[in-house]
């Protein structure tokens, strides 16, 4: 992959780059793509890239003003690509409420803990920017698309007339893939169309009685993200899926098997069941109380993998940027391009950030009387494990998404392991102060695990950003002061649609909301467990270990794949842990998403307008993912205002196999349908 877009912007012309102008637009979009993104990851626990999108609908807003520059669609594009990435820590802070330590999510508390994660994430970046961005020769696929989209759309570039109607045709491909997928969420919330279909069958005597089910959760939110993706993640989560249900849920629940862990005394959820239960129920319970566990296994041990093999390039390309600095401090003159924002006022708002920590930290300790007589010991330990925890995350994360991508980079891999060292650190400060193993405990390590979280997901996305500043010749400085910006924009609406969520949905394990339809945040119902298991002490270790040599395995295979092919194929071990982790509706459709994406580009790779068809693909599927997910949220405001369940229903409950053909049937044909639609206005690009 080259370096620089196929037309690089022109260096001349007016340098208007950081404006208010852009700041404000950004921030709107920031708050409009963490909305989305928060619904997203409590539902399915995936979140997407605002990044192209928001150049997109920069682009066109900006257009209206003759002296708008491609940096400064650059600065749009970074405030809301960053306030779309804070939406990640929700990964973790559901968390305080599933353990029962919040009822509701505090607003100051919730923002500050994102505001000083995030900023972090912004300043232990800045000094690997040479490292990972410059020097490191990673491909950056989202950075160069986003680089690519900005230079053929924003004025300060060499542009054509297709160019410009590119620009156009690309917003009317996110407004129209909104609308449908909002319309379609519309009439599954009136039950004209069924959200979900599922079957759930025990097997036959012959392939061990045991129980096993299929479903497909009709969401076009689902489909886009799908098409995100890839193909060869999405058949690695296919694979995840296969596992956990066709082998390890049907194995545990079959009669021989619940035989064999009662006479060996060994636990299983099954045999605490009444007798003669259904197959949903059976297959739902072992699924959610067991072979989740292991899925967390298979993760963790692809999280320890991916820090193992970038240790390597990370140790090297630290080293490039710390002589780097040396050279820049003894008088060398830097580029426009290479100015950072400088080294003495980064670490200047580190340790005001890390002030800001230590203020929170001894605030929650010192209002819990089991922890106010270890605030000292609980308070420099938190920050120790902020620093140097979260700059290695800071690190992994942006190499990984120097690899892979923003979207895909693993960051709940790296959250997972987090709280899992964090409650370890935790029992050891237990031992040292002779505290007990209560809630507070628990609650504890979740927010400096948030806190860590906020870095990881911000020097993720911070890195990616950088990237595509690189490719259009942005300054630095300017963009690592937007995304501070960006920071605060989604910080401020975390703790606002989370509690909208909360109290109309409620979440798995915490309080009931109004709908009694609790999201699943896996990631944050994960965390939570492996928090209050080890610090409890009941964490079933066996399950997660029996997880980690599945994930060994699927590590060897995948070596012996891409090297047998070449690198043309491989079996990504935490795209494997996340197809066995989440619901089977939630993977079956990213699984399809992924096939159609992968169809639709194969259709228009040899056309001559693949380039521009391809782009336009993925526009269509951020489209898909913003309509429905913002309607979600919309509905979950009316849930709250009016106390009604299902304020849209249109049709009574009962009608579930109606619904359900109907819904189908009609997914498919508005499927197939927009995919054709888009392919036809690329051609005419």
């Amino acid at each position: 992959m080259t370096d620089t877009p196929a037309s690089a912007p022109i260096s001349g012309g007016k340098r208007i780059e950081l404006t208010l102008r852009a700041l404000f637009l950004g921030c709107i979009l920031a708050v409009i793509f963490t909305a989305a993104n928060t619904y997203l990851g409590l539902k399915v626990g995936l979140t997407f890239a605002s990044a192209i999108p928001a150049a997109v609908i920069s682009m066109a807003i900006l257009r209206m003003f003759k002296d708008s520059t491609i940096w400064e669609n650059m600065t749009v594009q970074t405030v809301a690509s960053v306030g779309g990435a804070m939406s990640s820590i929700i990964f973790v802070l559901p968390g305080l409420v599933m353990v029962g330590w919040w009822l509701e999510f505090p607003f100051w508390e919730s923002v500050l803990i994102c505001v000083f994660g995030g900023v972090l994430g912004v300043t232990f970046s800045i000094p690997l920017r040479r490292a990972l961005v410059v020097d490191a020769g990673l491909p950056y696929p989202e950075g160069v698309a986003a680089a690519e989209v900005l230079t053929v759309g924003s004025r300060g570039a060499e542009q054509t007339e297709s160019a410009v109607r590119e620009n156009a045709a690309g917003l009317w491909v996110v407004i129209t893939g909104a609308i449908v997928s909002a319309g379609y969420a519309l009439l599954v919330a009136g039950r004209v169309f069924a959200g979900e279909a599922a079957r759930f069958l025990k097997l036959p005597a012959a392939l061990g009685g045991g129980a096993t089910g299929i479903g497909f959760g009709m969401q076009f939110a689902l489909l886009g993200a799908g098409h995100l993706i890839g193909l060869s993640v999405g058949l690695a989560q296919l694979f995840g899926l296969i596992l956990a249900w066709c082998i390890a849920v049907p194995v545990l629940t079959s009669p021989e098997t619940i035989a064999w862990l009662t006479a060996n005394g060994i636990p299983s959820i099954a045999t605490t069941l009444p007798a003669g239960v259904g197959a949903e129920e059976l297959a739902g319970t072992v699924w959610s109380r067991e072979v989740r566990f292991m899925g967390a296994g298979v993760i963790g041990v692809a999280a320890i993998w991916t820090l193992v093999k970038l240790s390597g390039p990370l140790i090297g390309g630290l080293t490039s940027a710390l002589a780097a600095q040396n050279r820049r401090s003894k008088g060398e003159v830097l580029d426009r391009t290479e100015q950072d924002i400088p080294i003495g006022l980064v670490g200047l708002i580190s340790v005001g950030c890390l002030v800001g920590i230590a203020g929170i930290l001894a605030w929650f300790a010192q209002g819990n009387p089991t922890l106010a007589g270890s605030t000292a010991l609980l308070v420099g330990g938190g920050l120790i494990y902020v620093v140097v925890i979260g700059f290695a995350v800071a690190a992994v994360c942006g190499y990984m998404a120097g690899l892979i991508g923003s979207s895909n980079s693993p960051v709940s891999g790296v959250g997972i392991l987090a709280i899992v060292i964090a409650s370890v650190l935790m029992l050891g400060v237990l031992a040292l102060a002779g505290l007990p193993a209560d809630p507070s405990v628990v609650a504890f390590a979740l927010i400096v695990t948030a806190i860590v979280f906020a870095v990881a997901v911000i020097a993720n996305d911070n890195l990616q950003d950088l990237k595509t500043a690189q490719l259009v010749e942005a300054t630095p400085w300017r963009q690592q002061a937007a995304l501070i910006v960006g920071v605060g924009a989604g910080a401020v609406v975390i703790p606002l649609i989370l509690n909208l969520l909360n109290k109309a949905f409620g979440f798995e394990g915490g309080p009931v909301g109004i709908a009694d339809e609790p999201l699943a945040a896996p990631q944050a119902t994960l965390i939570s467990a492996l928090a209050r298991g080890v610090i409890g002490g009941d964490l079933r270790w066996d399950l997660i270990g029996l997880g980690a040599v599945i994930g060994v395995v699927i590590i060897v295979l995948d070596s012996v794949l891409a090297r047998a092919t070449r690198g043309k194929m491989k079996l990504p071990p935490l795209a494997v842990g996340i197809g066995f982790y989440l619901p089977a509706a939630v993977t079956t459709m990213l699984v399809i998403g992924a096939i159609c994406g992968w169809i639709y580009d194969k259709a228009i790779k040899t056309t001559r307008f693949a380039d521009v068809g391809r782009r336009m693909g993925v526009l269509l599927a951020s489209g898909l993912i913003v309509g429905e997910s913002l309607f979600l949220v919309m509905t979950a405001g009316v849930i709250v205002s009016t106390g009604d369940d299902a304020p849209f229903a249109m049709l009574p409950e009962g009608s579930t196999w109606p619904a359900m053909l109907a819904g189908v049937a009609a997914f498919v044909v508005l499927t197939f349908g927009l995919y054709t639609w888009v392919r036809s206005r690329s051609a005419k690009v």
